[in-house]
Protein backbone atom coordinates (compact mmCIF):
# COMPACT_ATOMS: atom_id res chain seq x y z
CA UNK A 1 0.00 0.00 0.00
CA UNK A 2 1.29 3.46 -0.91
CA UNK A 3 1.72 5.72 2.09
CA UNK A 4 1.52 9.11 0.39
CA UNK A 5 1.04 10.70 -3.02
CA UNK A 6 2.57 13.68 -4.75
CA UNK A 7 -0.15 14.53 -7.26
CA UNK A 8 1.79 16.73 -9.75
CA UNK A 9 5.49 17.10 -10.42
CA UNK A 10 5.61 20.74 -9.28
CA UNK A 11 3.62 20.25 -6.07
CA UNK A 12 5.17 21.55 -2.87
CA UNK A 13 3.02 19.28 -0.68
CA UNK A 14 2.17 15.58 -0.67
CA UNK A 15 -0.92 13.87 0.77
CA UNK A 16 -0.87 11.07 3.33
CA UNK A 17 -2.81 8.02 2.12
CA UNK A 18 -2.69 6.55 5.65
CA UNK A 19 -1.86 8.06 9.03
CA UNK A 20 1.86 8.82 9.12
CA UNK A 21 3.70 9.12 12.43
CA UNK A 22 6.13 11.84 13.41
CA UNK A 23 9.76 10.98 12.78
CA UNK A 24 9.07 8.83 9.71
CA UNK A 25 11.59 9.36 6.92
CA UNK A 26 10.02 9.23 3.44
CA UNK A 27 11.66 9.15 0.03
CA UNK A 28 9.90 11.65 -2.22
CA UNK A 29 11.38 11.74 -5.74
CA UNK A 30 14.81 10.90 -4.32
CA UNK A 31 14.64 13.45 -1.51
CA UNK A 32 14.45 12.26 2.11
CA UNK A 33 11.70 14.02 4.08
CA UNK A 34 11.50 13.56 7.85
CA UNK A 35 7.98 14.17 9.18
CA UNK A 36 8.03 16.73 11.96
CA UNK A 37 4.61 15.74 13.33
CA UNK A 38 1.83 13.21 12.82
CA UNK A 39 0.04 13.57 9.46
CA UNK A 40 -3.56 12.25 9.45
CA UNK A 41 -4.90 10.40 6.40
CA UNK A 42 -5.88 12.81 3.63
CA UNK A 43 -3.80 15.66 5.08
CA UNK A 44 -0.80 17.41 3.54
CA UNK A 45 2.85 17.74 4.48
CA UNK A 46 5.46 20.07 3.01
CA UNK A 47 8.05 18.73 0.56
CA UNK A 48 10.29 21.80 0.71
CA UNK A 49 10.71 25.00 2.68
CA UNK A 50 7.76 27.31 2.00
CA UNK A 51 8.26 30.92 3.02
CA UNK A 52 5.61 33.05 4.69
CA UNK A 53 3.35 34.48 1.97
CA UNK A 54 4.46 31.93 -0.64
CA UNK A 55 1.96 29.90 -2.63
CA UNK A 56 1.38 26.29 -1.59
CA UNK A 57 1.08 24.08 -4.68
CA UNK A 58 -1.17 21.01 -4.95
CA UNK A 59 -2.71 19.51 -8.12
CA UNK A 60 -0.09 21.68 -9.87
CA UNK A 61 -1.96 24.84 -8.80
CA UNK A 62 -1.95 27.21 -5.79
CA UNK A 63 -4.30 26.17 -3.00
CA UNK A 64 -3.50 29.26 -0.89
CA UNK A 65 -0.61 31.01 0.80
CA UNK A 66 1.50 30.13 3.82
CA UNK A 67 0.75 32.29 6.88
CA UNK A 68 4.10 31.36 8.43
CA UNK A 69 7.30 29.71 7.29
CA UNK A 70 6.72 25.99 6.75
CA UNK A 71 9.59 23.50 6.99
CA UNK A 72 9.91 20.27 4.98
CA UNK A 73 7.96 17.50 6.69
CA UNK A 74 5.65 19.92 8.48
CA UNK A 75 1.87 19.47 8.52
CA UNK A 76 0.17 21.94 6.16
CA UNK A 77 -3.40 22.82 7.07
CA UNK A 78 -5.69 25.61 8.23
CA UNK A 79 -3.27 26.70 11.00
CA UNK A 80 -0.59 27.78 8.50
CA UNK A 81 -2.43 28.19 5.17
CA UNK A 82 -4.91 30.83 4.01
CA UNK A 83 -7.00 31.20 0.88
CA UNK A 84 -5.86 33.36 -1.99
CA UNK A 85 -9.33 33.86 -3.45
CA UNK A 86 -10.66 37.31 -4.22
CA UNK A 87 -13.91 38.66 -5.59
CA UNK A 88 -15.00 39.24 -9.22
CA UNK A 89 -12.43 37.93 -11.68
CA UNK A 90 -11.32 38.97 -15.16
CA UNK A 91 -10.56 35.98 -17.37
CA UNK A 92 -9.13 35.30 -20.81
CA UNK A 93 -9.85 32.36 -23.04
CA UNK A 94 -6.78 30.12 -23.37
CA UNK A 95 -8.09 26.93 -24.99
CA UNK A 96 -5.89 23.98 -24.16
CA UNK A 97 -5.26 20.84 -26.20
CA UNK A 98 -8.21 18.49 -26.52
CA UNK A 99 -8.23 15.62 -24.06
CA UNK A 100 -7.20 12.19 -25.25
CA UNK A 101 -10.16 10.62 -27.02
CA UNK A 102 -11.35 7.38 -25.50
CA UNK A 103 -11.46 4.24 -27.57
CA UNK A 104 -14.65 4.19 -29.64
CA UNK A 105 -17.10 1.43 -28.82
CA UNK A 106 -20.82 0.96 -28.58
CA UNK A 107 -22.31 0.19 -25.17
CA UNK A 108 -25.93 -0.31 -24.18
CA UNK A 109 -28.21 -0.39 -21.16
CA UNK A 110 -31.73 -1.70 -20.67
CA UNK A 111 -34.02 1.29 -20.18
CA UNK A 112 -37.49 2.59 -20.95
CA UNK A 113 -38.38 4.41 -24.17
CA UNK A 114 -40.98 7.12 -23.63
CA UNK A 115 -43.54 8.11 -26.29
CA UNK A 116 -41.68 11.39 -26.90
CA UNK A 117 -38.54 9.41 -27.76
CA UNK A 118 -36.59 10.10 -24.56
CA UNK A 119 -34.88 7.34 -22.61
CA UNK A 120 -35.44 6.62 -18.91
CA UNK A 121 -33.66 4.43 -16.37
CA UNK A 122 -36.62 4.07 -13.96
CA UNK A 123 -40.38 3.66 -14.28
CA UNK A 124 -41.78 5.35 -11.18
CA UNK A 125 -44.92 7.22 -10.13
CA UNK A 126 -44.09 10.65 -8.68
CA UNK A 127 -46.41 12.72 -6.47
CA UNK A 128 -45.36 16.38 -6.71
CA UNK A 129 -46.95 18.99 -4.41
CA UNK A 130 -47.24 22.50 -5.81
CA UNK A 131 -47.01 23.93 -2.27
CA UNK A 132 -45.78 22.79 1.13
CA UNK A 133 -49.32 22.95 2.58
CA UNK A 134 -50.20 19.60 0.96
CA UNK A 135 -46.96 17.77 1.80
CA UNK A 136 -48.63 15.46 4.30
CA UNK A 137 -51.39 14.63 1.83
CA UNK A 138 -48.75 13.69 -0.78
CA UNK A 139 -46.93 11.47 1.72
CA UNK A 140 -50.19 9.82 2.82
CA UNK A 141 -51.09 9.03 -0.80
CA UNK A 142 -47.62 7.52 -1.28
CA UNK A 143 -48.11 5.24 1.73
CA UNK A 144 -51.57 4.12 0.63
CA UNK A 145 -50.47 3.34 -2.94
CA UNK A 146 -47.69 0.84 -2.31
CA UNK A 147 -49.97 -1.82 -3.78
CA UNK A 148 -49.25 -0.18 -7.16
CA UNK A 149 -45.74 -1.64 -7.12
CA UNK A 150 -46.60 -4.31 -9.62
CA UNK A 151 -45.29 -5.19 -13.06
CA UNK A 152 -42.75 -2.62 -14.21
CA UNK A 153 -43.76 0.15 -11.77
CA UNK A 154 -40.68 0.43 -9.55
CA UNK A 155 -41.55 3.05 -6.93
CA UNK A 156 -44.28 5.39 -5.70
CA UNK A 157 -42.53 8.53 -4.44
CA UNK A 158 -43.80 11.81 -3.00
CA UNK A 159 -41.55 14.87 -3.04
CA UNK A 160 -42.46 17.18 -0.13
CA UNK A 161 -40.97 20.69 -0.13
CA UNK A 162 -41.75 23.93 1.77
CA UNK A 163 -42.26 26.26 -1.20
CA UNK A 164 -44.84 27.27 -3.83
CA UNK A 165 -46.32 30.20 -1.91
CA UNK A 166 -45.12 33.28 0.04
CA UNK A 167 -42.27 33.63 -2.47
CA UNK A 168 -41.22 36.49 -4.72
CA UNK A 169 -39.06 37.07 -7.77
CA UNK A 170 -36.41 34.49 -8.57
CA UNK A 171 -37.49 32.20 -5.71
CA UNK A 172 -40.99 31.88 -7.13
CA UNK A 173 -39.57 31.32 -10.60
CA UNK A 174 -37.11 28.71 -9.35
CA UNK A 175 -39.88 26.76 -7.66
CA UNK A 176 -42.05 26.69 -10.77
CA UNK A 177 -39.19 25.71 -13.06
CA UNK A 178 -37.93 22.90 -10.83
CA UNK A 179 -41.40 21.46 -10.24
CA UNK A 180 -42.17 21.57 -13.96
CA UNK A 181 -38.82 19.93 -14.76
CA UNK A 182 -39.62 17.08 -12.38
CA UNK A 183 -43.11 16.65 -13.85
CA UNK A 184 -41.47 16.29 -17.28
CA UNK A 185 -38.65 13.96 -16.14
CA UNK A 186 -38.60 10.69 -18.13
CA UNK A 187 -37.85 8.55 -15.04
CA UNK A 188 -41.44 9.25 -13.97
CA UNK A 189 -43.76 6.96 -15.92
CA UNK A 190 -46.68 8.77 -14.28
CA UNK A 191 -47.04 11.99 -12.26
CA UNK A 192 -49.71 13.25 -9.87
CA UNK A 193 -49.45 17.03 -9.44
CA UNK A 194 -51.07 17.83 -6.10
CA UNK A 195 -52.20 21.41 -5.46
CA UNK A 196 -53.98 23.19 -2.64
CA UNK A 197 -55.87 25.74 -4.72
CA UNK A 198 -54.99 29.16 -3.30
CA UNK A 199 -51.19 29.10 -3.64
CA UNK A 200 -49.11 31.39 -5.89
CA UNK A 201 -47.74 28.45 -7.86
CA UNK A 202 -51.10 26.82 -8.31
CA UNK A 203 -51.81 24.12 -10.88
CA UNK A 204 -53.13 26.50 -13.54
CA UNK A 205 -49.97 28.61 -13.26
CA UNK A 206 -47.71 25.56 -13.22
CA UNK A 207 -49.28 24.15 -16.38
CA UNK A 208 -47.76 27.07 -18.29
CA UNK A 209 -44.31 25.88 -17.20
CA UNK A 210 -45.01 22.19 -17.82
CA UNK A 211 -46.06 22.80 -21.40
CA UNK A 212 -47.65 20.07 -23.52
CA UNK A 213 -48.30 16.91 -21.52
CA UNK A 214 -49.86 13.48 -21.97
CA UNK A 215 -53.12 13.30 -19.99
CA UNK A 216 -52.54 9.59 -19.40
CA UNK A 217 -49.14 10.31 -17.82
CA UNK A 218 -49.86 13.51 -15.83
CA UNK A 219 -52.88 13.91 -13.53
CA UNK A 220 -53.83 16.96 -11.45
CA UNK A 221 -55.69 17.22 -8.15
CA UNK A 222 -56.70 20.45 -6.36
CA UNK A 223 -57.28 19.51 -2.74
CA UNK A 224 -59.63 22.42 -1.93
CA UNK A 225 -61.91 21.28 -4.75
CA UNK A 226 -62.02 17.64 -3.64
CA UNK A 227 -64.43 16.28 -1.02
CA UNK A 228 -61.91 13.57 -0.11
CA UNK A 229 -58.46 14.35 -1.52
CA UNK A 230 -56.92 11.14 -0.17
CA UNK A 231 -59.42 8.90 -1.92
CA UNK A 232 -59.19 10.94 -5.12
CA UNK A 233 -55.40 10.93 -4.97
CA UNK A 234 -55.21 7.18 -4.46
CA UNK A 235 -57.59 6.63 -7.38
CA UNK A 236 -55.49 8.83 -9.69
CA UNK A 237 -52.25 7.11 -8.71
CA UNK A 238 -53.80 3.73 -9.52
CA UNK A 239 -54.77 5.09 -12.94
CA UNK A 240 -51.22 6.34 -13.47
CA UNK A 241 -49.77 2.99 -12.40
CA UNK A 242 -52.00 1.15 -14.87
CA UNK A 243 -50.64 3.42 -17.63
CA UNK A 244 -46.98 3.29 -16.56
CA UNK A 245 -47.08 -0.47 -16.05
CA UNK A 246 -47.33 -0.95 -19.82
CA UNK A 247 -43.73 0.17 -20.38
CA UNK A 248 -41.02 -2.47 -20.74
CA UNK A 249 -37.26 -2.19 -20.68
CA UNK A 250 -35.49 -2.31 -24.01
CA UNK A 251 -31.93 -2.06 -25.29
CA UNK A 252 -30.83 1.60 -25.55
CA UNK A 253 -27.48 3.14 -26.47
CA UNK A 254 -25.38 4.38 -23.54
CA UNK A 255 -25.01 7.57 -25.56
CA UNK A 256 -28.54 8.53 -24.44
CA UNK A 257 -27.60 8.56 -20.75
CA UNK A 258 -27.43 11.86 -18.87
CA UNK A 259 -25.46 11.61 -15.62
CA UNK A 260 -25.06 14.30 -12.93
CA UNK A 261 -21.71 14.70 -11.14
CA UNK A 262 -21.65 15.84 -7.51
CA UNK A 263 -19.50 15.53 -4.39
CA UNK A 264 -20.27 16.15 -0.74
CA UNK A 265 -18.74 15.44 2.63
CA UNK A 266 -15.39 15.47 0.82
CA UNK A 267 -12.07 14.62 2.45
CA UNK A 268 -8.44 14.97 1.44
CA UNK A 269 -8.64 11.80 -0.66
CA UNK A 270 -11.72 12.82 -2.68
CA UNK A 271 -9.67 14.69 -5.28
CA UNK A 272 -7.13 11.86 -5.46
CA UNK A 273 -9.32 8.75 -5.67
CA UNK A 274 -13.09 9.10 -6.16
CA UNK A 275 -13.28 12.34 -8.16
CA UNK A 276 -10.64 11.38 -10.77
CA UNK A 277 -12.35 7.98 -11.22
CA UNK A 278 -15.64 9.77 -11.87
CA UNK A 279 -13.73 11.96 -14.34
CA UNK A 280 -12.62 8.84 -16.20
CA UNK A 281 -16.22 7.65 -16.23
CA UNK A 282 -17.35 11.03 -17.60
CA UNK A 283 -14.86 10.85 -20.46
CA UNK A 284 -15.95 7.29 -21.27
CA UNK A 285 -19.62 8.28 -21.39
CA UNK A 286 -18.98 11.42 -23.44
CA UNK A 287 -17.00 9.30 -25.91
CA UNK A 288 -20.17 7.21 -26.29
CA UNK A 289 -22.08 10.35 -27.21
CA UNK A 290 -23.50 10.62 -23.70
CA UNK A 291 -23.92 13.62 -21.44
CA UNK A 292 -22.52 14.54 -18.03
CA UNK A 293 -23.36 17.61 -15.93
CA UNK A 294 -21.00 19.15 -13.36
CA UNK A 295 -22.47 21.56 -10.82
CA UNK A 296 -21.83 23.28 -7.42
CA UNK A 297 -20.41 26.56 -8.74
CA UNK A 298 -18.91 27.76 -5.42
CA UNK A 299 -16.73 24.66 -5.49
CA UNK A 300 -15.30 25.72 -8.83
CA UNK A 301 -13.82 28.92 -7.32
CA UNK A 302 -10.05 28.60 -7.53
CA UNK A 303 -10.22 25.96 -10.26
CA UNK A 304 -12.50 27.75 -12.72
CA UNK A 305 -9.74 28.53 -15.25
CA UNK A 306 -9.15 24.79 -15.72
CA UNK A 307 -12.76 24.51 -16.89
CA UNK A 308 -12.69 27.74 -18.88
CA UNK A 309 -9.67 26.60 -20.89
CA UNK A 310 -11.63 23.47 -21.89
CA UNK A 311 -14.65 25.38 -23.20
CA UNK A 312 -15.54 24.27 -26.71
CA UNK A 313 -15.68 27.85 -28.00
CA UNK A 314 -15.62 31.47 -26.85
CA UNK A 315 -19.39 31.57 -26.46
CA UNK A 316 -19.29 28.77 -23.89
CA UNK A 317 -16.27 30.46 -22.26
CA UNK A 318 -18.23 33.71 -21.88
CA UNK A 319 -21.14 31.82 -20.34
CA UNK A 320 -18.78 30.13 -17.88
CA UNK A 321 -17.23 33.46 -16.87
CA UNK A 322 -20.71 34.91 -16.31
CA UNK A 323 -21.75 31.88 -14.23
CA UNK A 324 -18.68 32.17 -11.98
CA UNK A 325 -18.85 35.94 -11.52
CA UNK A 326 -22.63 35.93 -11.02
CA UNK A 327 -22.19 33.56 -8.08
CA UNK A 328 -19.47 35.76 -6.63
CA UNK A 329 -21.80 38.77 -6.93
CA UNK A 330 -24.51 36.73 -5.22
CA UNK A 331 -22.21 36.16 -2.24
CA UNK A 332 -21.20 39.82 -2.24
CA UNK A 333 -24.82 40.99 -2.33
CA UNK A 334 -25.31 39.22 1.01
CA UNK A 335 -22.10 40.67 2.47
CA UNK A 336 -20.40 37.27 2.49
CA UNK A 337 -16.90 36.30 1.30
CA UNK A 338 -16.65 33.84 -1.58
CA UNK A 339 -14.18 31.53 0.14
CA UNK A 340 -15.90 30.42 3.39
CA UNK A 341 -16.83 27.02 2.00
CA UNK A 342 -14.93 24.03 3.43
CA UNK A 343 -17.11 22.52 6.17
CA UNK A 344 -15.82 21.24 9.52
CA UNK A 345 -15.98 17.72 8.08
CA UNK A 346 -14.01 18.81 5.00
CA UNK A 347 -11.30 20.28 7.22
CA UNK A 348 -11.16 17.26 9.48
CA UNK A 349 -10.67 15.15 6.36
CA UNK A 350 -7.70 17.24 5.18
CA UNK A 351 -9.16 20.00 2.97
CA UNK A 352 -7.71 23.36 4.04
CA UNK A 353 -9.05 26.04 1.66
CA UNK A 354 -11.70 26.46 -0.99
CA UNK A 355 -9.03 26.24 -3.70
CA UNK A 356 -7.93 22.90 -2.22
CA UNK A 357 -11.55 21.70 -2.32
CA UNK A 358 -12.31 23.09 -5.79
CA UNK A 359 -9.24 21.65 -7.49
CA UNK A 360 -10.29 18.24 -6.19
CA UNK A 361 -13.94 18.84 -7.07
CA UNK A 362 -13.39 19.59 -10.77
CA UNK A 363 -11.53 16.29 -11.20
CA UNK A 364 -15.01 14.79 -11.68
CA UNK A 365 -15.25 16.51 -15.07
CA UNK A 366 -12.42 14.50 -16.63
CA UNK A 367 -10.81 16.04 -19.72
CA UNK A 368 -13.64 16.35 -22.24
CA UNK A 369 -14.48 19.78 -23.70
CA UNK A 370 -17.16 21.82 -21.93
CA UNK A 371 -19.98 21.93 -24.48
CA UNK A 372 -22.52 24.09 -22.66
CA UNK A 373 -23.55 26.03 -19.55
CA UNK A 374 -27.01 25.56 -18.02
CA UNK A 375 -28.86 28.06 -15.87
CA UNK A 376 -30.63 26.82 -12.74
CA UNK A 377 -33.70 24.85 -13.79
CA UNK A 378 -32.67 24.68 -17.46
CA UNK A 379 -32.90 21.28 -19.14
CA UNK A 380 -29.96 19.97 -21.13
CA UNK A 381 -30.56 19.66 -24.87
CA UNK A 382 -27.05 18.97 -26.22
CA UNK A 383 -24.73 16.07 -25.60
CA UNK A 384 -21.32 16.20 -23.96
CA UNK A 385 -20.01 17.73 -20.72
CA UNK A 386 -22.04 20.65 -19.31
CA UNK A 387 -21.73 23.00 -16.36
CA UNK A 388 -24.84 23.78 -14.31
CA UNK A 389 -25.38 26.92 -12.23
CA UNK A 390 -26.38 25.63 -8.78
CA UNK A 391 -25.00 26.01 -5.24
CA UNK A 392 -22.84 23.51 -3.38
CA UNK A 393 -25.56 22.29 -1.00
CA UNK A 394 -25.85 18.56 -1.62
CA UNK A 395 -29.61 18.21 -1.87
CA UNK A 396 -30.23 21.50 -3.70
CA UNK A 397 -27.52 20.77 -6.27
CA UNK A 398 -28.53 17.13 -6.76
CA UNK A 399 -32.16 18.16 -7.27
CA UNK A 400 -30.98 20.71 -9.83
CA UNK A 401 -29.08 17.97 -11.68
CA UNK A 402 -32.24 15.86 -11.84
CA UNK A 403 -34.28 18.86 -12.98
CA UNK A 404 -31.78 19.47 -15.79
CA UNK A 405 -32.44 15.96 -17.05
CA UNK A 406 -29.93 13.72 -15.27
CA UNK A 407 -31.15 10.12 -15.17
CA UNK A 408 -28.80 9.41 -12.28
CA UNK A 409 -26.36 11.26 -9.99
CA UNK A 410 -22.86 10.04 -9.15
CA UNK A 411 -22.07 11.37 -5.68
CA UNK A 412 -18.54 11.07 -4.31
CA UNK A 413 -17.92 11.40 -0.58
CA UNK A 414 -15.19 10.96 2.00
CA UNK A 415 -17.42 11.34 5.05
CA UNK A 416 -20.62 9.61 3.89
CA UNK A 417 -24.27 10.65 3.58
CA UNK A 418 -27.56 8.70 3.25
CA UNK A 419 -29.62 11.20 1.21
CA UNK A 420 -31.01 10.60 -2.28
CA UNK A 421 -31.86 12.90 -5.17
CA UNK A 422 -35.14 12.47 -7.09
CA UNK A 423 -33.16 10.10 -9.35
CA UNK A 424 -30.91 7.14 -8.42
CA UNK A 425 -27.97 8.53 -6.45
CA UNK A 426 -24.81 6.39 -6.56
CA UNK A 427 -22.60 6.97 -3.49
CA UNK A 428 -18.90 6.58 -4.23
CA UNK A 429 -16.43 6.52 -1.32
CA UNK A 430 -12.99 8.10 -1.48
CA UNK A 431 -11.61 5.77 1.21
CA UNK A 432 -12.07 2.12 2.06
CA UNK A 433 -12.75 2.76 5.77
CA UNK A 434 -15.96 4.61 4.87
CA UNK A 435 -17.02 1.87 2.44
CA UNK A 436 -16.53 -0.84 5.06
CA UNK A 437 -18.18 1.17 7.84
CA UNK A 438 -21.25 2.34 5.87
CA UNK A 439 -22.05 -0.41 3.39
CA UNK A 440 -25.73 0.50 3.72
CA UNK A 441 -24.89 3.94 2.22
CA UNK A 442 -21.99 3.37 -0.17
CA UNK A 443 -22.40 1.72 -3.58
CA UNK A 444 -18.88 1.88 -5.02
CA UNK A 445 -15.45 2.12 -3.38
CA UNK A 446 -12.57 4.12 -4.85
CA UNK A 447 -10.47 3.80 -1.70
CA UNK A 448 -8.83 0.75 -3.25
CA UNK A 449 -6.70 3.19 -5.27
CA UNK A 450 -4.64 3.76 -2.11
CA UNK A 451 -4.02 0.01 -2.05
CA UNK A 452 -2.60 -0.03 -5.57
CA UNK A 453 -5.67 -0.37 -7.76
CA UNK A 454 -5.44 1.44 -11.10
CA UNK A 455 -7.69 4.48 -11.62
CA UNK A 456 -8.33 3.52 -15.23
CA UNK A 457 -9.54 0.10 -14.21
CA UNK A 458 -11.78 1.61 -11.54
CA UNK A 459 -13.18 4.05 -14.10
CA UNK A 460 -14.13 1.12 -16.32
CA UNK A 461 -15.69 -0.69 -13.34
CA UNK A 462 -17.72 2.41 -12.50
CA UNK A 463 -18.89 2.67 -16.11
CA UNK A 464 -20.11 -0.95 -15.92
CA UNK A 465 -21.78 -0.28 -12.58
CA UNK A 466 -23.66 2.71 -14.01
CA UNK A 467 -24.90 0.63 -16.94
CA UNK A 468 -26.16 -1.98 -14.46
CA UNK A 469 -27.88 0.68 -12.34
CA UNK A 470 -29.40 2.25 -15.45
CA UNK A 471 -30.70 -1.21 -16.36
CA UNK A 472 -32.57 -1.55 -13.07
CA UNK A 473 -30.04 -2.49 -10.38
CA UNK A 474 -31.16 -0.58 -7.31
CA UNK A 475 -28.62 1.58 -5.51
CA UNK A 476 -28.37 1.68 -1.71
CA UNK A 477 -30.52 4.78 -1.23
CA UNK A 478 -33.25 3.17 -3.37
CA UNK A 479 -33.09 0.00 -1.29
CA UNK A 480 -33.67 2.22 1.75
CA UNK A 481 -36.66 3.83 0.03
CA UNK A 482 -35.16 7.35 0.04
CA UNK A 483 -36.35 10.04 -2.39
CA UNK A 484 -35.50 13.67 -1.54
CA UNK A 485 -35.63 17.08 -3.18
CA UNK A 486 -34.77 20.70 -2.32
CA UNK A 487 -35.21 23.98 -4.18
CA UNK A 488 -32.73 26.88 -4.18
CA UNK A 489 -33.98 29.74 -1.98
CA UNK A 490 -32.32 33.15 -2.34
CA UNK A 491 -34.74 35.81 -1.08
CA UNK A 492 -37.38 36.65 1.49
CA UNK A 493 -40.38 34.64 2.62
CA UNK A 494 -43.60 36.67 2.77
Amino acid sequence: MREFVKIRRDDTVAVALKPLFAGRVLDVDGTRIRLMEEIPQGHKFALCRIGEGEAVIKYGSPIGFATAQIAPGEWVHTHNLRTGLGEIGAYRYHPGPAGERQQERTEFFWGYRRPDGRAAVRNEIWIIPTVGCVNDIASAIERRCQDCLQGTVEAIAAFPHPYGCSQMGDDQENTRRILADLVNHPNAGGVLVLGLGCENSNIDVLKGYIGTYDENRVKFLVCQESEDELEDGVRLVHELAAYAGRFRRERISAGELIIGLKCGGSDGLSGITANPVVGIFSDLLVAQGGTTILTEVPEMFGAETLLMDRCANEGVFDQTVSMINDYKRFYGSHGLPVYENPSPGNKKGGISTLEDKSLGCVQKSGFAPVEGVLSYGERVTKRGLHLLAAPGNDLVASTALAASGAHMVLFTTGRGTPFAAPVPTVKISSNTALYEHKRNWIDFNCGSMTEGKDSGGLGEELFRYVLEAASGKRVKSEEAGFHDMAIFRQGVTL
